[in-house]
């Protein structure tokens, strides 16, 4: 009776002990290994594996994946036997699947005794260049060996994922893997840079935020699925990397908070806008807190949680709006925020998308990241639209306003010219008055000159005569041009030189070169001067009466230089100070302002020069 109780407990025992062990052969390519294993939590953190290897705690495992969360208070440990069924040895590799976990300790049995292999963020191989931890084993013909690993991880999740491989099927697999993976990080570079010379040649701040943001995601990811832990950063650097998560995740979501303000411009709405400026003030600072106080690691990851649903929220509400953008943005944050659902829900062990989409993070948020992209280029062309309109809008308005003021300014224009027309007929009647009034008062003069036999009299009406008529003549070619504001020198000097002639009856001739007009209120008092002078010149400069009088009127740049020389006897030195002299004097410093010279010595030699 006893001999058959032994009997049963040896057959239950090795039928246990079959079920638990992993049967693989020369043919095995890939095998999942967790759910035939069997698992021990240590919460002391104490056990050896020389305790464990003892210890009969261990709880058999169906799960072909656990996910503890944010778990750095105790140890897994895990349990499995293999059995090599071929009649030859066999090279298998175990792949630990989960780059983030901190500390993995693999124990293989060789030469009567574990040898620990540490591996994880914070034990990278150098000589590893897979994503994910690797173990390589190797099983003599029909050999069975049990295998233990320890893991534990701390900051990030601890997912524990263990799948058996052929070599060459395992490097195959990783090939593939990382050649869609630089597909993934390529694309998000382009999109990156694209989007930099945009905001580089357009000056939109949406542009830079979302740059930032695909920049913080592809950085994020890189860290996430292990690349820069194996090709960019060494061990110090990971190890710091792995402490500063928090901030890395921080990153590309602080950035798509600022698109998501600017570009759906919450501005608008005042409530919303208030609230999210006050988010985003406290956001860093409650992310520096947490990153100092490890009580509170497995809080970190509200922040960020909060935040996005917070923008999606906003977004919802825009739409809600009929804020065109918004409707494209739901789009990619539909895509966005399932990744980091099945991110996290992979990293509690509740749920794995990966087994049936291996890449759908990738995808989601390069899908995420073209939406938001076409998103920019619509509101660019609606911007484009809106312009076009308003100076649609400007240019018929601006043609209304011309033809507008068009209208007034031909209004204006003609009572102007009508203003003038009256202006300059009055001022042609005025100087034709004048004219008159001077010729009036010479014929009085005349009439008093004849009613005397002085002679010494009569000479001085001639030259009051003389010059009440260079100012007559002046007002009588006023009268008779349409433009007052010059005169025609050359047929004002003649008039006087005319004039003069007639007065004296002498033989004397004149050479007049006039190459200038004269403005209006400087020509009187040339009329004045040139009556003076050229008098002078016919009454004393000429003793047989014959004799030449040259007048030369130009203008060089801003003066005007006017010279009127004699080749008569000159001036004694008591005819300086005649009447006439003075009055000339008098007009070409006083009223025009000039300067006078006068030669005497061989004739009589006048030159005047003024602005």
């Amino acid at each position: 009776m006893l001999n058959l109780k032994i009997l049963i407990v040896l057959i239950i025992f090795t039928t246990n002990l079959l079920a638990n062990t992993i049967h693989i052969d020369d043919e095995t390519n890939h095998k999942e290994l967790l759910s035939s294993s069997e698992i021990l939590i240590d919460k002391t953190k104490l056990l050896t594996i020389e305790d464990i290897k003892k210890n009969k705690n261990f709880i058999k495992n169906t799960e072909e994946l656990l996910g503890f969360g944010y778990s750095p208070n105790f140890n897994v440990w895990i349990k499995f036997t293999i059995h090599n069924n071929s009649n030859f040895t066999l090279n298998k590799i175990i792949e630990y699947n989960n780059s983030l976990t901190t500390n993995i300790e693999f124990y293989n049995y060789n030469n009567d005794k574990y040898i620990k292999q540490k591996e994880g963020l914070y034990s990278i191989n150098k000589q590893r260049y897979s994503l994910n931890p690797i173990f390589n084993i190797t099983l003599k013909a029909n050999e069975s060996k049990v295998y233990y690993i320890k893991t534990s991880s701390h900051i990030t999740t601890l997912i524990i994922d263990l799948i058996l491989w052929e070599s060459k099927s395992f490097y195959k697999k990783e090939m593939q893997n990382q050649l869609i993976l630089a597909l993934f990080f390529g694309a998000m570079t382009i999109l990156a840079i694209y989007n930099f010379f945009i905001y580089f040649f357009t000056k939109d701040i949406n542009y830079l935020f979302y740059v930032l943001y695909v920049v913080g995601i592809t950085i994020h990811q890189l860290m996430y699925i292990g690349i820069a832990h194996i090709y960019i950063l060494n061990q110090t650097w990971v190890i710091y990397s792995v402490h500063m998560a928090s901030m890395i995740v921080s990153f590309p979501i602080l950035a798509l908070a600022f698109l998501i303000k600017s570009f759906l411009q919450i501005k608008q709405y005042p409530f919303w806008n208030k609230v999210l400026n006050t988010y985003l003030i406290m956001y860093p600072i409650l992310t520096f807190i947490l990153l100092l106080m490890d009580d509170l690691n497995n809080y970190r990851h509200f922040l960020p949680i909060i935040l996005l649903l917070f923008l999606m929220t906003l977004t919802i509400y825009s739409a809600s709006k009929k804020n065109r953008q918004a409707f494209i943005v739901l789009i990619g944050w539909f895509m966005f925020v399932t990744a980091c659902l099945f991110m996290y829900l992979s990293s509690l062990g509740i749920y794995n998308i990966y087994d049936i989409f291996p890449y759908y993070t990738e995808f989601a948020l390069i899908f995420e990241a073209i939406i938001f992209s076409i998103a920019l280029t619509d509101k660019i062309k609606q911007l484009q639209k809106n312009k076009n309109e308003a100076n649609m809008k400007l240019i018929l308005q601006k043609e209304l306003e011309t033809t507008k003021l068009t209208n007034i300014v031909n209004k204006k224009t003609h009572h102007l010219k009508l203003a003038l027309e009256e202006k300059n007929t009055l001022l042609k009647e005025l100087n034709h008055r004048v004219k008159n009034n001077m010729q009036t008062i010479v014929s009085l003069i005349h009439l008093q000159s004849k009613e005397t036999k002085n002679k010494k009299l009569k000479d001085i009406f001639t030259t009051i005569q003389n010059r009440i008529k260079a100012m007559s003549h002046l007002h009588e070619l006023l009268y008779h041009q349409d433009n007052i504001a010059y005169i025609n020198a050359y047929d004002y000097f003649n008039l006087l030189i005319k004039e003069l002639n007639d007065s004296y009856d002498k033989k004397i001739n004149i050479d007049m070169k006039i190459e200038a007009n004269l403005k209006v209120e400087q020509s009187v008092y040339c009329g004045l001067i040139l009556n003076e002078l050229v008098t002078n010149s016919f009454k004393y400069a000429f003793i047989n009466n014959i004799g030449d009088i040259n007048i030369t009127l130009i203008q060089e740049e801003e003066k005007y230089i006017l010279d009127i020389n004699d080749n008569g006897i000159g001036y004694e030195k008591q005819d300086n100070n005649t009447l006439g002299l003075i009055l000339v004097n008098t007009l070409v410093t006083d009223q025009l302002d000039g300067k006078i010279t006068i030669d005497s010595k061989d004739g009589v030699k006048v030159h005047i020069e003024w602005k």
